[in-house]
């Protein structure tokens, strides 16, 4: 079993800058895939960047350059570091943990969420 607690959400103008934390607890987190996955009011949950267990990235288009995801196997974390925040940021965002350490795998466990708010 796996539990993930996400933090660091909030209020935000346009332009700025959130950092969102996943803390996870259970085992093996440093040989699992991790994802931030986020939901906008009204859609869908849509993918926003993963990290495998030996640290590759992918990131949806639309946060390519503004979005950096990285993870501290040592404090069992993954960040989301969000930069030049947009109105259309808004969303739900939720951390995802995979059982395995390749895109391939499907995440299995999820957080909570938490709530970012980009607005002047």
């Amino acid at each position: 079993q796996v539990q993930l607690v996400e933090s660091g959400g909030g209020l935000v103008q346009p332009g700025g800058s959130l950092r969102l934390s996943c803390a996870a607890s259970g085992s093996s987190f440093n040989a699992r895939a991790m994802s931030w996955y986020r939901q906008p009011p009204g859609k869908e949950r849509e993918l926003v960047a993963r990290i495998s267990s030996y640290g590759s990235t992918n990131y949806a288009d639309s946060v390519k350059g503004r979005f950096t995801i990285s993870r501290d196997n040592a404090k069992n974390t993954v960040y989301l570091q969000m930069n030049s925040l947009k109105p259309e940021d808004t969303a739900v965002y939720y951390c995802g943990a995979a059982p395995y350490g390749t895109f391939s795998s499907s995440v299995t466990y999820w957080g909570q969420g938490t709530q970012v708010t980009v607005s002047s």
